[in-house]
């Protein structure tokens, strides 16, 4: 038994926050319909690529979408929305990410729904939310965290300022459609409350978790703004240094001088008032002395080993690990972190797994990430379509099995 057994997800999302959200939900046993469009969710045209671009060889959709079963439907068509309804009969909440309007357009909007079933909540994801200036406007993962994340603290003061990498923000927002999804699942359950929730993904970082809700607050109250700081070059350790494999990340060790000197075995430097007193540390010179002194321990150390000397003198540290080095890292070996599947197109496949430990009711990888249409005739028959009209949505949409 999983925690969310019970519960099935009508799930028309598509690129990465919404399917991130939904794959969280059936990570824990919740049974994820996936309704794509002919053609498939556009993140399968996205990398990386295992071999040759191929929409089932896309590692971005398969970590999105293990656990869940993939249903073709032409929303355009009325037999399309006829087999849409009959999925939401059976579904105890529906979440989809079009743009603002879509659905309705296409007669299948929270009315829709909520002639079929009273009770069942909707969940809209969207750039802006389904309301407002800039509910038309489009949004990538570089405008998302320069509108409303944290990007202007982020960077060399004298460069540009920069963004977290890859998708980042957008898994981020993923998360937070995921808590939408369970309160507004907690309320239908509990009280019989169906309602249309509207999920702004600009507004999950405006007061995310970032750090921009804090320094948001600062600003409005005081005027402060979060400064780009220099990184490596306080008279102590803070930023981000290089070592002789990569890098590694100090924070604050300025405050404890003495443990310093500890993890570079330089214990004399507590007598001098140059390093221990911190408003001589900000001289030009000694900090030039003093990076000319710490950047050659670290430059003969690799990651780890800074990392241990610094854990041993209780500095907080951490190394900047690449993915080769998170996937062979004996930690997360030790605790059964990676897990494997099988995929058709794909082979075996090594991937993250389990984020937390439950006692029980807990993570568990089902099924790997379903073809493109895979699952149709299956969840059709289960939502009492006959052969017949299965047959014809199959035609319509060009659905290959």
């Amino acid at each position: 038994m999983q925690a969310l057994d019970n519960v099935t997800v009508l799930d028309l999302t598509h690129h990465i926050a919404g399917p991130y959200a939904t794959r969280l939900m059936a990570d824990f046993g919740a049974n994820v319909v996936k309704v794509e469009r002919p053609g498939g969710d556009i993140a399968r045209g996205l990398g990386p690529f295992r071999g040759d671009p191929h929409p089932e060889r896309s590692g971005l959709f398969f970590y999105l979408n293990c656990n869940k079963r993939s249903v073709v439907l032409d929303l355009k068509r009325p037999e399309g929305r006829e087999a849409l309804g009959a999925l939401a009969r059976q579904a105890d909440i529906v979440v989809e990410s079009f743009a603002p309007g879509t659905l309705d357009t296409l007669g299948v909007g929270y009315d829709f729904f909520r002639r079929i079933k009273p009770g069942l909540p909707l969940v809209s994801v969207s750039n802006f939310g389904r309301t407002g200036p800039y509910r038309d406007y489009r949004l990538t993962d570089l405008v998302l965290y320069g509108f409303a994340g944290e990007m202007y603290s982020m960077g060399l003061p004298d460069r540009e300022p920069v963004k977290m990498a890859g998708t980042a923000a957008l898994f981020e927002s993923g998360a937070a459609v995921s808590v939408a999804l369970m309160g507004a699942l907690f309320a239908s359950k509990r009280h019989g409350i169906g309602q249309h929730v509207d999920v702004s993904l600009a507004e999950t970082h405006a007061g995310g978790v970032d750090r921009r809700h804090a320094t948001a607050i600062a600003y409005q109250f005081s005027g402060r703004k979060t400064l780009r700081a220099a990184s490596a070059g306080g008279g102590m350790p803070q930023g981000i240094y290089p070592v002789a494999d990569g890098y590694v990340d100090f924070t604050n060790a300025g405050l404890r001088p003495d443990r310093v000197a500890d993890m570079l075995n330089h214990a004399q430097w507590l007598d001098d008032p140059r390093f221990n007193d911190p408003v001589q540390r900000l001289d030009p010179y000694v900090i030039e002395e003093w990076n000319a002194h710490f950047l050659g321990w670290c430059l003969e150390r690799t990651k780890r080993e800074v990392w241990a000397e610094a854990r041993r003198a209780k500095i907080l540290c951490g190394p900047l690990f690449t993915m080769e080095d998170l996937f062979t890292d004996s930690h997360f070996r030790d605790r059964g972190f990676w897990t494997k599947t099988h995929h058709a197109n794909l082979g075996e496949v090594e991937l993250p797994g389990r984020p937390i430990i439950m006692g029980k009711g807990g993570w568990a990888l089902r099924r790997p990430a379903p073809r493109l249409g895979e699952h149709t005739v299956e969840v059709l028959r289960e939502a009492g379509l006959s052969a017949t009209a299965i047959a014809g949505l199959a035609t319509a949409a060009e659905v290959t099995r």
